[in-house]
């Protein structure tokens, strides 16, 4: 319980990831037409793809969060981002398995944070520059499936023309298009 008894102590963070709502607006046109940067996902085995931000786990080796954006837009898109403003997070259950006494963990179904969270941090950025030559990375070097980049309008439209993943984050952008485009404004400083 926590400190008053009453109410149950703070599930632990036991994953962080953080996530670009990657924009790719003309810089001379900053109220324009703008497309949403995505990567549409096709798992072996599944029966539909669907759509993610690019982004992923912040590792021991990042110093921040934000820091771990920029590597994982580097190793995804081999791209470079600017004017990175936090927009979303999104807090889910995830468990981790117990190690065993030897402290190799295994995946035998013990938990070992049963109510553990992932904390996903969602910014909003604007596209510097893209090279998908220059993706590296085990969404490259090894695989589980397809990893496509695609360019979708961004408009109500285009964010729920596909599965974008996870729902709460399609719901969030399909609502407030013009909100986080207001997140890159100019103006805002």
């Amino acid at each position: 319980m926590g400190p008053d008894n009453r109410t149950p102590p703070p599930r632990p963070v036991v994953k962080r990831t953080a996530r670009a709502i990657l924009l790719e607006l003309d810089p001379d046109d900053p109220y324009g037409p703008a497309s949403i940067v995505l990567i549409r996902r096709v798992r072996p085995g599944a029966p539909h793809p669907y759509w993610i931000t690019p982004g992923g786990g912040v590792e021991r080796d990042d110093r921040t969060v934000v820091e771990a954006l920029h590597r994982e837009v580097d190793e995804e898109l081999g791209g470079k981002i600017v004017d990175v403003v936090p927009a979303f997070v999104d807090t889910i259950s995830h468990p981790l398995p117990q190690p065993p006494a030897g402290g190799t963990p295994i995946d035998d179904g013990t938990l070992l944070h049963p109510h553990g969270v992932k904390v996903q941090h969602f910014f909003v950025c604007r596209l510097a520059s893209m090279d998908l030559s220059r993706r590296h990375g085990p969404e490259v070097t090894d695989p589980n499936g397809e990893y496509q980049v695609v360019r979708l309008p961004f408009t109500r439209e285009g964010v729920t023309s596909v599965n974008v993943v996870p729902p709460r984050l399609r719901a969030y952008l399909a609502a407030n298009i013009e909100g986080i485009r207001a997140l890159l404004a100019p103006d805002l400083g």
